[in-house]
């Protein structure tokens, strides 16, 4: 699974999702390959769906074509147990996050016939918690 070697800051700040209101500027173009995976609502997608959609992606195009991963989880977040009492600080890093916004390409894809591709993308959206579209170069 994906994770930073090194953080700045060991636990963040939630946020209150103003920016997640808005589209994205950044990662909106295919860059690498010719087919791609572009995120349709906002949210975070945790390492874990990441590896997930990764897995789904290579084992349906059986280990041909290459594929690109452009999102990073780099964002701790952090969790209590749920017998925990109140107080007591804030809970130690849990997981590590990717934030997505709308229009943002997260998965790439090249070498494959556009049907596989749209199939093995199809079926990597479903591991993860935002809505997305196929698109082509």
């Amino acid at each position: 699974m994906l994770t930073p070697k090194k953080v700045k800051h060991r636990k963040w700040q939630k946020g209150r999702g103003r920016d997640r209101e808005s589209v994205a500027t950044r990662m909106v173009d295919i860059s690498f390959g010719q087919y791609g995976l572009k995120a349709i609502t906002a949210g975070w997608i945790d390492s874990r769906q990441i590896e997930a959609s990764r897995r789904a992606i290579t084992r349906h195009i059986k280990r041909g074509g290459k594929v690109w991963i452009r999102i990073f989880p780099d964002r701790p977040v952090s969790s209590k147990g749920s017998q925990t009492t109140m107080g007591g600080g804030k809970g130690n890093p849990d997981k590590y996050v990717a934030v997505v916004k709308p229009g943002t390409i997260m998965f790439e894809m090249d070498g494959v016939a556009e049907d596989i591709a749209k199939e093995a993308l199809r079926l990597a959206s479903h591991k993860l918690p935002v809505k997305t579209r196929f698109i082509a170069k």
